[in-house]
């Protein structure tokens, strides 16, 4: 079958477009490739604005998830311009104030922790209640997580629990929709990727590269792999698949014992 996939013609919604390197970028770029329909929400009209070239031509809106009436003025546009009901909503959005530089877990700011769970993780709730009824009835909805819960790297800090939040959420949100619709929830847990977003993360690049060692093949995703494993659950294919994290991380998480990183670790004991 050409059309695997069978996304042309449907309507897609895609939050948290920064640049070319984001998650969503790669999503709502691939989305168009296979005929879909894609409108954008960005966080403020200065990101809007960085993105004319790219998005020139394109439905473009600003959403600042921090705000706690913004998805519902989101929601309320689109259904206004006509452009509801959406096929699929892809949710691409975190954010965490590392401005004062990276601090241990139990020293997390009030402030900080719960900005960032407003953002990172709530807003999928916020989303998800006003678009409730401007989708189709199988509609498909997306959100990244990351690849494990349990590690407790030191440079993520409070971020590993309002991920976890996320991905809790996205169970609950599965069984409160199927209530009264077919309307999935789902995320795809990447491993580390080179994002604007990550870099951002202190010592970012030394994680990355030792995650890198532990991936089967010794290379770390490339951020379209991301994307391909968001299309397939934005699609029908997946029809099966609910309230589940899809995790996409070459392996990185099975290798903790990878003999290459034994022997560097040992040598630097000596």
């Amino acid at each position: 079958m050409s059309d695997f996939l069978q996304l042309a013609g449907k309507t897609f919604l895609v939050l948290g477009v920064a640049n070319r390197k984001s998650v969503a970028w790669s999503v709502a770029q691939s989305l168009e490739a296979q005929g879909a329909r894609v409108l954008y929400s960005v966080r403020s009209e200065t990101r809007r604005k960085s993105l004319e070239a790219q998005l020139a031509g394109k439905p473009v809106y600003v959403c600042d998830v921090e705000d706690e009436a913004a998805a519902a003025r989101l929601a309320t546009a689109i259904a206004a311009a006509g452009q509801a009901p959406l096929h699929g909503i892809i949710h691409s959005i975190a954010f965490a104030n590392y401005g004062d530089g990276f601090k241990a877990f139990h020293e997390t700011k009030r402030a900080d922790f719960l900005q960032a769970t407003a953002v990172s993780a709530f807003s999928l709730v916020e989303i998800a209640r006003a678009f409730q009824p401007h989708l189709v009835k199988n509609a498909s909805v997306v959100t990244i997580g990351i690849s494990s819960l349990l590690v407790t790297p030191d440079n993520y800090g409070y971020m590993g629990p309002i991920k976890a939040a996320l991905e809790s959420s996205v169970r609950f949100l599965a069984k409160s929709f199927s209530a009264d619709s077919a309307v999935r929830f789902n995320a795809v847990g990447a491993g580390p990727l080179k994002t604007s977003a990550s870099a951002g993360i202190p010592g970012y690049l030394e994680s990355y590269l030792y995650a890198e060692k532990l991936t089967f093949r010794k290379k770390n995703l490339e951020t379209q792999e991301v994307a391909n494993a968001v299309l397939f659950l934005l699609s029908e294919r997946s029809s099966g698949v609910n309230g589940t994290t899809l995790v996409v991380d070459a392996g990185l998480g099975l290798n903790y014992f990878d003999k290459e990183i034994i022997r560097l670790a040992m040598r630097m004991e000596k």
